[in-house]
């Protein structure tokens, strides 16, 4: 299962949204530096409002969402590549990872020590990004040692390492992140070799306080420090940044889904933050989801972009990917939108695909196949 882990500096609400995620009180939420030391892990599901409204099509009591797991990583400081504060450990932790949600804090309040002295989002995420560029030069530096004798004695995908790193060190001296980078497809498969800090793909949760949230999830411009993070984000990162209360999500932890949405719609809120993050860092990671239903369940299943018929249908067994013959496939919103499966085919929006299809998000899917 792919994992996103949670960063930022310490005391800007890492542990506090961690719980609100996963909907559990494993992170110790304390108002002191490096109140985590240990990463926590979670696995959430993901809000899928499709697999009710399929449920009822197909009469179903059982649904199975889909799901990722977050981790909790210690809060990192400047220095942190060069081992301050608990800098090795969090490094090492986050290379385990496979994407970045960095929270910054958006709000202020005397109560709650700041790392740095003082409310400064930007300054925060450039020490975060700069520890990450810093600790991937140092990589590289490594890496180049040994692979240049073999590059100068012939070997071509020495070579190949050697003329990336060359291509990355400037790229990464300029402060910019590895994945802002452009390369080729082949360049792109010999990055994931190097497990670079700053080449996972990342979102950044921007943490309000609870009555900032309405008027910051309606417009981002309301808040200034928001507006500051979602517009390095996308110029800096080509990112995206989420509105988040991590003191209101603790809050509807102890709440019924029919609860939160009442108490969410009391102060103005559309949707739970929560829900927007896991399902913005379910996308980043490149997953999408297929539905199945019938009168047994009614289920969601987790694929990688691009993946064509048989490798989805792979997902739900081998013998199903190895037997494929072919796919009966609708799309959701037409199913929806015609009730039935019946009334959907009458309509022609039911069709077979083959195992040059790539399976789109959304589709609903019944495979066959023969072993």
């Amino acid at each position: 299962m792919l994992q996103a882990g949670i960063v930022g500096l310490p005391n800007v609400g890492k542990s506090t949204l961690f719980n609100a995620v996963t909907r559990t009180r494993k992170a110790e939420a304390a108002n002191y530096p490096f109140c985590t030391i240990e990463p926590n892990q979670g696995v959430v599901t993901v809000p899928d409002e499709r697999l009710d409204v399929l449920a009822k099509i197909s009469n179903t009591k059982k649904i199975i969402p889909t799901a990722i797991e977050f981790v909790d990583i210690a809060g990192l400081v400047k220095g942190a590549s060069e081992g301050a504060g608990l800098g090795n450990k969090f490094l090492a932790n986050i290379r385990q990872v496979d994407a970045i949600v960095q929270v910054v804090r958006c709000f202020d309040n005397d109560d709650i020590v700041h790392e740095l002295g003082s409310v400064d989002p930007i300054r925060d995420i450039e020490v975060i990004n700069s520890e990450l560029i810093l600790a991937d030069l140092a990589t590289l530096e490594k890496r180049r040692s040994s692979r240049e004798k073999k590059a100068k004695g012939g070997d071509k995908e020495a070579a190949a390492e050697v003329a990336l790193i060359d291509k990355l060190v400037p790229h990464l001296d300029s402060g910019k992140p590895a994945l802002t980078l452009e390369l080729s497809k082949e360049e792109h498969v010999i990055l994931r070799e190097f497990c670079l800090l700053s080449a996972k793909p990342t979102i950044f949760a921007c943490n309000v306080s609870e009555d900032e949230l309405a008027a910051a999830s309606a417009d981002p411009g309301s808040n200034p420090y928001v507006k500051a993070v979602t517009d390095y984000a996308a110029t800096h990162h080509g990112a995206e940044a989420v509105v988040i209360s991590a003191a209101i999500e603790c809050e509807l932890m102890d709440l019924s889904p029919e609860e939160s949405t009442e108490y969410l719609a009391s102060i103005g809120v559309a949707e739970s933050g929560c829900g927007l993050l896991i399902r913005s860092v379910y996308h980043l990671l490149g997953l999408r989801t297929y539905l199945t239903t019938g009168e047994k369940e009614t289920r969601a299943w987790t694929f990688t972009a691009g993946t064509k018929a048989p490798g989805a249908a792979g997902v739900i067994h081998s013998d199903f990917e190895r037997g494929f013959i072919a796919a009966e496939i609708v799309a959701y919103t037409d199913l929806a939108h015609f009730g039935s499966m019946g009334k959907a085919r009458e309509a022609g929006k039911v069709r077979i695909e083959g195992k040059a299809y790539e399976v789109k998000d959304g589709d609903v899917i019944e495979f066959r196949f023969n072993v």
